[in-house]
């Protein structure tokens, strides 16, 4: 079986509002597109909720009222009762939400069709180390849902940057690398040990990082500690932020082989997860399946990437 975990669709409407791609509201176009490709489920979700991935101005996305919410909602759960064999979803989070919007995430992920959480890693350039993010984590350890950490529309550091393929492509990678790499070192898995978060777009950089995230939290080079930054911060770094690192999981969407025999040599491929970001991103999916299959691991190593580790990190026995 093979489970794309990482899959987008939008609603007609949202397509009169935004600018987006027309895949995105071609949902017939999409499940023929995965047919053929023998791709049998695909979990779906918005990093946006019923916002804009793209910058439009006067558009916060994270200011959208709860019951915007529960209607992007009660449409990806139609449409998903409608294709129970093929979709599943993934329910938007704002990581800083208050507890309104906490509560509205915690009655969506009751309907069966919801087997995870969708998240950014970053909020209006405000990374997951933040104490802001508590409540956030604390719902989803308690949830027992995976959770796609997902760039946002606008990523950290392009705020001047007017070139959309730049931001889409190399803004938000870096977006996904520092948010992942500062969840590892804030600790966040140390205090929520029953967190399962998986980092889009192949985790950014992460699988690079694990010996500069020992380094950051213990800089033998100020010799006696780095200077405090005058911020509040979720708590002391990790005991061993490289290992929470490792405890992590990443989607196989960045479309590198480099990058994919990587994170299969770092992280290991029992933490990889296929998913192609498909809607939106145009590469076959035949394209994207053959190259797990020249990963240089084992054939059940590629079994588990291409769907044994999705069926075994999600609740995907339920039918909507």
């Amino acid at each position: 079986m093979i489970i794309d975990i990482h899959g987008h669709l939008s609603p007609p409407e949202a397509a009169e509002r935004f600018p987006m791609p027309p895949s995105l509201t071609d949902v017939d176009g999409m499940l023929a597109a995965r047919a053929e490709a023998g791709i049998d489920l695909t979990v779906i979700g918005s990093p946006v909720g019923a916002g804009a991935m793209a910058r439009v101005p006067g558009v916060d996305n994270y200011a959208q009222p709860r019951d915007r919410l529960r209607r992007f909602h009660d449409w990806m759960s139609g449409l998903i009762r409608r294709f129970p064999d093929q979709l599943r979803g993934y329910v938007y989070a704002n990581p800083f939400g208050d507890d309104d919007h906490l509560e509205g995430v915690r009655e969506t992920l009751a309907d069966p069709a919801f087997v995870g959480l969708i998240t950014t890693s970053s909020v209006h350039g405000e990374l997951l180390g933040s104490p802001r993010a508590d409540s956030f984590f604390a719902l989803a350890a308690e949830a027992g849902v995976p959770v796609l950490v997902h760039a946002p529309a606008e990523p950290v550091g392009t705020e001047r940057v007017d070139e959309t393929g730049f931001v889409e492509q190399i803004g938000r990678f870096g977006d996904v690398t520092m948010g992942m790499a500062m969840i590892a070192f804030a600790g966040w898995l140390d205090k929520y040990p029953g967190l399962r978060l998986i980092g889009a777009t192949g985790g950014g950089a992460m699988a690079l990082l694990p010996e500069r995230l020992r380094t950051a939290a213990r800089p033998r080079h100020w010799a006696g500690g780095a200077p405090p930054s005058g911020r509040p911060t979720a708590g002391p770094p990790a005991a061993d932020p490289a290992a929470a690192l490792r405890r992590m999981y990443v989607d196989t969407s960045p479309f590198s082989a480099a990058h994919l025999s990587l994170n299969a040599e770092v992280l290991g491929p029992e933490r990889m997860l296929f998913g192609t970001d498909s809607p939106p991103m145009a590469a076959p999916l035949e394209d994207s399946i053959r190259m797990i299959e020249k990963l240089p691991v084992d054939e059940a190593s590629q079994r588990l990437v291409l769907g044994g580790n999705a069926q075994t990190l999600f609740d995907l026995r339920s039918r909507p």
